[in-house]
């Protein structure tokens, strides 16, 4: 299996979808790396930031996911270094 190293950045706009987001994230907890996140309570918005270790179609799929959440945008920074498992 070849994975990546990514990260995600999410906006949160609409908090009513905050529950969602976490359970997307939380179906994917075993490719994630870190997580932070920042209130920015001056803009009522929430930016939050998850390091992945993932599969191609595991990102796709996941930020796909969030992106579809009214309220919430997300963008994926890849690194270009695949590697190589054993699972």
């Amino acid at each position: 299996m070849s994975t990546r190293v990514a990260v995600v950045a999410i906006i949160v706009e609409e908090p009513s979808h905050v529950e969602e987001l976490n359970r997307i994230l939380s179906e994917n907890s075993k490719y994630i790396i870190g997580r932070m996140g920042i209130p920015y309570k001056q803009r009522g918005i929430n930016i939050i930031s998850v390091a992945v270790d993932a599969p191609q179609d595991v990102i796709s799929t996941m930020t796909g996911r969030i992106g579809k959440l009214p309220g919430v945008s997300s963008k994926t920074a890849y690194s270009q270094i695949v590697t190589e498992t054993d699972d």
